[in-house]
């Protein structure tokens, strides 16, 4: 059986002020989580953005990405994270994706295209690289020659965010852990079969799972409008538009692909829609709903906890460290008792 783990995402809500992102990193470290995940919106550099959770917080373990891997080459991710590795003594990981057109090609006037084969590229140097080898790879889309790290990272772990078949093989078969974000349950034993599947096909070990759960313990109305605001940026792309369909909300990713702005979407979607891809509710149910994620396969759930009202989401993230302690801590292993998957209920006497 997997090892299985509890860690926090840093949501970068758009509602809120850029440097709430410290806060929730810091209520993660008094919380004792071990692994932070730092994104990549249009706040802080990611880097220096982890460099300055490292220095001011306990958290032994920052995951940095899903970077684009349209946006930024190899090597500059890879003295990216030796120079945080390096200046704060943190283990860090990286994480890639594709991230989307509207920001690699609006934002950076970088092509959109080729991204599984990118990916692909892109990991194999990157792992090179981390490992204190010398840069020389010429493929379709990435070529480097020459670069070696002063400082390398062998133990740098590489994710891949894959969502569609050709980047969930591509993560399958050169990455460490495949990461998904706003999907439900069901998605992720699809996902784990298929991930497992093109493994074993290969003879390779089958990389670990993670995926990003949003999470709110006893929500209140202004929680629902920040998730709705949020997933009003999801129904318009690509892939996440198909399977908000397939989940019955159709009409609003229709309704999203022929309008211009997302704050006209806010009112129109519904409390089930967010719970849909997320654990939000009463404590019970945050926990059970946590509980279905690993049933389904999941070895890592990064916990993106809403900050509406509830500051820094230190209510959350102190509710699941106090009924999830052994997956906060990391400590849950294969050996655990039959039956027991790390997760207490409120009033079972568990501290």
């Amino acid at each position: 059986m997997r090892r299985r783990s509890l860690g926090v995402v840093l949501p970068y809500w758009l509602d809120r002020p850029d440097l709430e992102a410290l806060g929730i990193a810091h209520q993660a470290s008094a919380c004792g989580f071990e692994r932070l995940w730092l994104g990549e919106m249009a706040t802080f550099d990611v880097f220096a953005l982890a460099t300055a959770v490292a220095n001011s917080t306990s958290i032994p373990r920052l995951t940095v990405g899903p970077l684009a891997v349209g946006v930024r080459s190899p090597v500059a991710i890879a003295m990216g994270a030796a120079s945080v590795a390096t200046l704060t003594g943190t283990h860090v990981d990286v994480a890639l994706g594709a991230s989307s057109p509207h920001i690699v090609s609006d934002w950076h006037d970088r092509g959109w295209s080729g991204n599984p084969q990118r990916t692909r590229e892109s990991v194999t140097v990157l792992r090179e690289l981390l490992g204190g080898g010398r840069a020389a790879f010429s493929g379709r889309h990435v070529r480097t020659r020459g670069f070696r790290l002063r400082r390398p990272q062998p133990d740098s772990k590489i994710s891949v965010a894959a969502f569609g078949p050709r980047m969930t093989r591509v993560a399958a078969e050169t990455a460490d852990e495949v990461a998904l974000n706003l999907v439900p349950p069901e998605h992720i034993a699809k996902v784990r079969a298929s991930i497992d599947a093109i493994a074993e096909a290969r003879g390779l070990p089958a990389p670990r799972l993670a995926v990003w759960v949003t999470c709110s313990v006893e929500p209140h109305p202004a929680t629902h409008h920040q998730l709705a605001s949020q997933l009003a940026v999801y129904l318009r792309p690509p892939v996440y538009g198909e399977m908000f369909t397939e989940l019955g909300f159709g009409s609003l990713v229709r309704q999203a692909r022929s309008t211009t702005g997302r704050h006209t979407l806010v009112p129109e979607i519904p409390p089930e829609l967010p719970a849909a891809v997320g654990a939000i509710g009463s404590g019970p149910e945050v926990l059970r709903r946590i509980e279905s994620y690993f049933n389904a396969g999941a070895d890592h759930i990064g916990l993106v906890p809403t900050t509406a009202d509830d500051s820094d989401g230190a209510g959350t993230l102190a509710f699941i460290r106090e009924h999830a302690p052994d997956l906060v801590s990391g400590r849950i292993g294969a050996k655990r008792p039959a039956g027991d998957d790390g997760i207490r209920s409120p009033g079972d006497g568990h501290p």
